[in-house]
């Protein structure tokens, strides 16, 4: 894993790639480089920061030069053994074994060709000397990141946008359409972006700029396309099913470092972890807990059992890590590295593990990323499907059902009630329509919410961001309603939200994370599996379910779903109380009009009653007013 930047066709090219190539740093301690060329009437520059996994020899340096072709590459291919042997076949012949060198012979063969052979997470820039054009391109699944901002200046690109933004002259300016969408989200979808002038660049997609100035673009696959073909084909076994899965994990450990997992104790990490003991008996793996008093207070289950218990029975080295972080220190870090306004505090966790993994040498982990979004787990899944039957009951029932839920306390002096809190976001949205349930399932607003928080001005971008979010759940010839909603979580749920706080946070601590189920060959088996099979009865990701008790043993599968999140009640009410007063009362959001200081106080006032649960709420309102005072102030941004 590493970071690129780079541009094409600046005046000042060469002084700006370094700038974003050193801001890039943590995510490639290992090593660093740079390229020039003459391209047209200008230059070309790369920067490259290396992570070093595979082939840690100089032959894997970067940017990697033959023969008129340069490439800088963030990423890993796991298909890179088979892909060599067939370079070789046709006569290639390597200096080295990393991966990059079979991407950079693999484009001299196939150009674009190449990329739907790609099996891995990457993102990458490549330069032809000889007919002078850059080539940007980007996983399928948009596991990996890459920003650009073109303008009359050029091309700049990187792996972080904060490497843009901080390196520019004159800085970029916040979106306000953006931060709409990260308030209705708690993040920035991938098809936006919180500074108006950059763009990401889509997955499964790539960009050629030629020296005349013109523009093509590309799109290599299509997730939507998959689903859809995978839902056509014959169902998957439960066999096949888990063939598929054990051979992605397999592949996933291809390494010349040390490998080690996430065991929070959930089914996904346990039977990555399993998976991985097979091939790698004893690896690490780490795992997290909280200050009982926390736990206590979020009603959180006890995760650490059951990952003691899988590390047990398949001889794993278990690494406990307890988390008691100091929040209002970690905080402007964490909302620095994310890069985009994000108000998941799994991104802490994430952050925490890692920086202790890279402390013990570890720089390669695996995680259970993408198997809900694909397979139908999270709780939102099954609530909507509950809700369709709901919204059949007689409408006094529905009436009565609904007062006794908002009666309901969600917390006390003491702890929280998370039963109480499900209720209420249940009855929230169980009488919507289909895609407006699915929305109101897991964002933050209603639309009369969003517009009585944000400025006046902001009210078209929200009809704007409601109406993108209708338009993608749409946007499928799937009629299975389950599948509908994976495949709308794998488009807007996992790339916005998931992979990116995984990429960011982890990178962060110069350590790649890698996400087996998040997979071009596991997403379409994903897709063969019918929403009748994925939900049954009252149990989500049934069918994943009956796959890993081929290794794992029944408590651990069919145990009570656990959380990748943190106490975020007792961190609201306790260690960010005093933060939470001074944002609404003088934040710069408050203060510049983006958002009204009336709405924040109800907020505020809702939460401390205990019978609203506005943690989340609160917890992203903090986030977004540090970013957004990072934005302004430090990465000399324009305001919205």
């Amino acid at each position: 894993m590493c970071g690129i930047a780079g541009t094409y066709l600046r005046l000042d090219g060469g002084p700006l790639t370094a700038r974003m190539t050193t801001a890039l740093a943590h995510r490639g301690p290992d090593g660093a480089g740079t390229y020039r060329h003459r391209a047209g009437a200008g230059e070309v520059h790369l920067g490259h920061r290396r992570l070093s996994i595979v082939d840690l020899s100089p032959t894997g340096a970067q940017p990697m030069v033959a023969d008129g072709l340069a490439l800088s590459y963030n990423g890993e291919l796991y298909n890179a053994p088979r892909l060599r042997a067939e370079l070789t076949g046709l006569g290639v012949r390597f200096r080295g074994t990393s991966d990059t060198e079979v991407l950079l012979q693999a484009w001299r063969r196939w150009g674009t060709d190449c990329l739907p052979r790609l099996r891995g997470m990457f993102a990458f820039a490549i330069f032809d000397e000889r007919t002078g054009e850059l080539v940007l391109a980007r996983d399928q699944l948009g596991v990996k990141p890459l920003f650009v901002v073109r303008s009359d200046d050029g091309i700049a690109f990187a792996s972080e946008l904060k490497a843009l933004a901080g390196a520019l002259p004159g800085g970029l300016t916040v979106d306000g359409s953006a931060l709409v969408a990260s308030l209705l989200y708690y993040w920035v979808p991938d098809s936006r972006c919180a500074y108006r002038e950059a763009e990401k660049l889509p997955p499964g997609s790539w960009i050629r700029f030629r020296p005349d100035g013109r523009t093509q673009r590309g799109t290599y696959w299509s997730l939507r396309e998959e689903a859809e073909a995978g839902a056509a084909r014959e169902p998957l076994t439960v066999e096949e099913l888990h063939e598929v899965v054990a051979e992605s994990t397999r592949c996933h450990l291809l390494a010349d470092v040390p490998v080690a997992t996430f065991l929070s104790g959930g089914l996904d990490s346990s039977y990555l972890t399993a998976l991985a003991a097979r091939d790698s008996p004893g690896i690490a793996a780490y795992t997290i807990s909280f200050r009982e008093e926390d736990a206590r207070f979020e009603a959180m289950p006890d995760d650490l059992r059951y990952a003691r218990l899988v590390a047990e029975r398949f001889g794993v080295d278990l690494r406990e890590i307890r988390i008691a972080p100091d929040v209002l220190e970690l905080l402007p870090r964490m909302t620095s590295a994310l890069d985009e306004p994000i108000g998941d505090p799994a991104a802490i966790n994430s952050f925490l593990i890692c920086e202790a993994a890279r402390a013990a040498g570890i720089k390669v982990m695996l995680s259970g990323m993408g198997a809900d979004e694909l397979f139908a787990g999270y709780r939102k899944h099954l609530a909507n499907v509950l809700g369709v039957r709901y919204r059949r009951l007689p409408a006094g029932v529905r009436h009565a059902v609904g007062s006794v839920v908002d009666a309901l306390p969600v917390a006390s002096a003491r702890r929280g009630y998370r039963s109480a809190r499900f209720a209420k976001r249940f009855v929230s949205f169980a009488d919507l329509p289909e895609e407006e349930a699915f929305r109101r399932s897991y964002t933050m607003y209603d639309r009369a919410e969003l517009l009585d928080l944000v400025h006046p001005d902001l009210a078209p971008a929200v009809d704007e961001v409601l109406d993108e979010h209708a338009r993608t759940y749409r946007d499928t010839d799937l009629t299975d309603h389950v599948n509908r909603m994976c495949l709308a979580d794998a488009r807007l749920f996992l790339p916005g939200l998931n992979l990116t706080y995984t990429d960011r946070a982890t990178m962060a601590a110069s350590t790649e994370v890698r996400v087996p189920f998040v997979d071009v060959e596991v997403v379409r088996a994903a897709f063969r599996i019918p929403g009748d099979r994925k939900i049954e009865r009252r149990q989500g990701k049934a069918a994943l379910k009956r796959a890993a008790l081929t290794v794992l043993p029944p408590e651990i599968v069919y145990r009570p779903k656990g959380l990748f999140s943190a106490p975020l009640r007792a961190w609201m009410s306790r260690d960010l109380a005093g933060l939470v007063r001074e944002t609404v009362e003088e934040g710069l959001l408050v203060s510049s009009g983006l958002l009204d200081r009336a709405a924040l106080r109800r907020l505020v006032a809702e939460d401390a009653t205990g019978r609203e649960d506005r943690a989340k709420h609160l917890w992203h309102i903090v986030t977004l007013e540090h970013w957004y005072r990072g934005a302004v102030v430090a990465d000399g941004a324009h305001a919205a």
